[in-house]
Formats: structure tokens, sequence, C-alpha cells
């Protein structure tokens, strides 16, 4: 996905397409964080509209507020998986146990696949400097081209469709947490 294509995208973003992937990357490549990129790109599978999508997936950039914890595309993917497959029965153990090995798949694949779910072996990996905290770097060419984070978003929502697919995803919910 191109900077320019990124930029086609509207304010007001509802994804109206099954294409979770390209979407996702090019959020990313538009400024949104990696977990809100994943995030937002599910908006037409979870309900929720971009803003308060955005808004729930914040916190989890940069591996939870750039501590270089776990990935924020796996956050952010963990949040759709919530918000599509989640339990709201505090009581049911065996929704929870479900739930869980559903989140343990996503990861398992995405470590297969990416090599972690560490934010900070992720970017080690790329030659980037996982340094935890401080301020945000400026979204540069340069930037995107040593992150990881763009095919990261990508292949994050990848896995989502994949899941989605074979536990057969039920309508958008109300958005509604």
């Amino acid at each position: 996905m191109t900077k320019q294509t990124a930029e086609k995208i509207p304010d007001n973003y509802q994804n109206q397409t099954s294409d979770h992937a390209e979407i996702a990357e090019a959020l990313f490549r538009r400024g949104y964080n990696c977990a809100q990129a994943v995030c937002c790109a599910f908006c037409d599978v979870t309900g929720l509209d971009i803003d308060n999508a955005a808004r729930l997936a914040s916190s989890f950039g940069g591996g939870l507020g750039r501590l270089r914890e776990t990935c924020g595309t796996v956050s952010g993917a963990a949040i759709v998986l919530g918000a599509v497959f989640g339990y709201s029965e505090s009581g049911n153990i065996d929704l929870k146990n479900s739930h869980y090995e559903l989140v343990r798949e996503f990861a398992r694949r995405f470590r297969e696949r990416c090599g972690s779910i560490v934010c900070r072996e992720l970017l080690a990996r790329a030659g980037v400097d996982p340094a935890a905290g401080g301020d945000s770097a400026p979204r540069t060419p340069e930037f995107y081209q040593k992150r990881p984070c763009p095919k990261l978003a990508f292949e994050a929502a990848r896995i989502v469709d994949e899941l989605l697919a074979e536990r057969a995803a039920p309508t958008p919910s109300t958005g509604e947490i």
C-alpha cells in the first residue's frame, strides 16, 4: 500500500470492504499507531466507528505506550477478536477458555510468520533501535523504510481475517462495549 493510497482514506472512514490487511497497512501509513491501524481496519466487522476504535486502541501503540512489550498490532488484533468473539459472562469459564484459546492461536500464527509477538524483538530484527519510552518518531519516508510496522499491521489483519473465516464471524456488533 502506498502513501498516496493511505492518504485517500477519508477522515470519517468506515471500512466497507473485506480487504482488512491492506486497510490496516494504509491506516498505519496514514499516521495511526500500530494497534489503531489493525483495530480500525475492522470497523465493518466490530460495528465500532473509527473514532471509538482509534480511542480504544490508542494506548497499545509501540508495544503498550512505547514500552516495547506486546506488539501493538497483536493488541489491536486482540481488541478485534474480543469485540467479535469475546465473552461478557463473568463466571463462564468455558467461554473464557475458548476465547483465550482463540487469542493464543492468533499469537501462535503471528509468532510463526513474524518471529515474535514482542515489539522490541520485532524492531531489533529489523535493525531499529528498540529503546522504550520517549516521543514517537516523525513519520518520514525513512521511518517507513526502516520500520517493520506497516507489514506487521498487514499480517496481523490477515491472520484476524483467517480466524474470522474459520469461526464464521457473526454480523457486526452494535459497537457497545
